[in-house]
Formats: C-alpha cells, sequence, structure tokens
C-alpha cells in the first residue's frame, strides 16, 4: 500500500527532496497533521485557549516519563493516556473553580513540566529525551503514520458531529446551557482530540514550539477573513502550506523541520496583521 502511494509521490513530484522514503513519510505527516492544527487552531484563537494547549505540551512530557518509568509501556501510548486525563482534569476544575483560567491552567502547567523534567533527570538519564524538545518529523516510521491516519479521521468525525455545539459554546456558554448543551461534556471531548493531536505530534514537532504549531495558522486567518467558512478553510490551508513550505526548506538548508515550519507560519501571520492594517484604514 505504501509503495503505491510512494509511486505516486513520485509522478505527482519529481524533485530531488522526495528522493527519500523519509521525506517521503515526512510529506504524507504533513499532510495529515497540520490540517489537523489548522483546524483546531481555529476554535483554540477563538476560545483563547492558547495557554491551555501550551499546557498539553507540558503534560505530555510528563507522560512520557511515565510511560519511561512504567518500563513495558508504550511511550505513545503513555503519552496519549496522560494528556486525555490532564486536560479532562484542568477543563473540570477550572469549570468549577472561581480561580482565573490562567491561573488553574498556569498551575498544572508547571507541575507537569517540573514533575516530568525530575522523572526524566533522574539518574542522569535526561539526554537521550532531549529530542522531544526539538523533534524530529523526518523521523516518522510507517507504523506512526498509520496511527496518525487513524487519528485524523477521529479527529474530522468528531469534529463534523460537535462543531455546531463547539461554536456555539465558544460564542457565548450560557447561551449553549440554555439550548441543551452540555457545555462541560463538549469541553471536555474538544480538550481530549486537543490532547490527543497535541500527544502524537510532540515527538515530531517537539515541545518547545508545537503551541505555535496550533496557534498562528488560525491567528493568521483570523486576521483577514470575515465568516466561520472562511476562518476555518484558510487557516487549514495556511497550516497546510507552512507545512510544506517548511519541510521543503528545512531539507534545503538542513534545518529543525518543527522549527522551521513555524518560522513560515509565523512570517504568514505578520504578512496577515500587516494586510489587515492596511486594510482597515
Amino acid at each position: 500500500m505504501l509503495e503505491n502511494i510512494y509511486g505516486i509521490l513520485n509522478i505527482l513530484l519529481p524533485y530531488q527532496w522526495m528522493d527519500h522514503n523519509f521525506m517521503k513519510n515526512a510529506f504524507l505527516a504533513v499532510l495529515m497533521v497540520t490540517p489537523l492544527f489548522g483546524l483546531l487552531g481555529t476554535m483554540v484563537v477563538s476560545n483563547r485557549m492558547a495557554f491551555f494547549s501550551d499546557s498539553l505540551g507540558h503534560g505530555a512530557f510528563t507522560g512520557i516519563a511515565i510511560g519511561v518509568l512504567l518500563g513495558g509501556v508504550q511511550p505513545l501510548l503513555s503519552i496519549i493516556l496522560f494528556s486525555i486525563v490532564f486536560a479532562m482534569i484542568i477543563t473540570y476544575i477550572k469549570s468549577r473553580s472561581s480561580a482565573s483560567t490562567d491561573t488553574i491552567i498556569g498551575v498544572f502547567s508547571s507541575t507537569a513540566i517540573a514533575v516530568g523534567l525530575m522523572m526524566m533527570s533522574y539518574g542522569g538519564g535526561f539526554g537521550k529525551f532531549s529530542s522531544y524538545l526539538i523533534g524530529d518529523l523526518l523521523s516518522i516510521s510507517p507504523l506512526e503514520l498509520a496511527t496518525l491516519f487513524g487519528v485524523f479521521l477521529l479527529v474530522v468525525i468528531v469534529w463534523m458531529v460537535m462543531f455546531n455545539k463547539l461554536l456555539i459554546i465558544s460564542i457565548n456558554t450560557a447561551l449553549a446551557a440554555s439550548r441543551g448543551i452540555n457545555t462541560l461534556c463538549i469541553e471536555m471531548i474538544f480538550a481530549a482530540l486537543l490532547a490527543v493531536v497535541v500527544a502524537i505530534s510532540i515527538q515530531w514537532v517537539g515541545l518547545l514550539i508545537i503551541n505555535s504549531m496550533l496557534v498562528l495558522p488560525a491567528a493568521a486567518a483570523r486576521n483577514i477573513t470575515n465568516n466561520v467558512k472562511q476562518y476555518h478553510l484558510v487557516s487549514v490551508v495556511f497550516a497546510l502550506f507552512a507545512g510544506i513550505t517548511g519541510l521543503i526548506v528545512s531539507y534545503y538548508c538542513n534545518t529543525a523541520t518543527g522549527a522551521t515550519v513555524v518560522l513560515v507560519s509565523a512570517i504568514l501571520f505578520f504578512m496577515t496583521l500587516i494586510l489587515k492594517t492596511r486594510m482597515a484604514r
């Protein structure tokens, strides 16, 4: 199956950077993961959840440490499970607590990263986990591509089913509740989806910049769009463009792929911000 896809890519993209199988794998990963960032990022930006999504990366870091300590548990499985639990706990507590949302998230985020660092540095073994800070998209394997495809389908299906409810909640939580929507349940499902995408991507994107991958395409799209459909479409297009362009540039410049993708996304954001400022005059 994968060999057939490789053959199609060789025909459609007969370029030097596609000569290697690891670049083909990375390209396929970009086609699946960046639309998810673009899609989920719209809700992250609209609901002012940038700090929350950043905390999920810190939670995923602790998930890695727990998986290593448990030995037989696959790191990816422990990352996903811990990230989901971490996201749902934060969502529940911030909905029930009188403390400000950023304070609650800040407490959990700082605690998670501290616990993760302590676990990983125990016995001086932190060095072998430093790759999770930067990420390596070029290391993705065919099996991981299959997992990513499954996550891609799951997120798209759930998003289509619950998008209208998410949109109402993002506009007015009280209005959503008055229409019989279980706002806490919907918010937890969204938090879990976000946690899964962050958890499965962190090993390729890196903890240090994964939040930027979520926020920048959506923020750039918001600068130049006027309605919800445009907002989502442009965000996904920007995320795809940044992913593909960043992958190609990183190949020729020999730079970290995740960081290069984020840099392209940042350039798009500043370009749209300047365009927005000029249009407002």
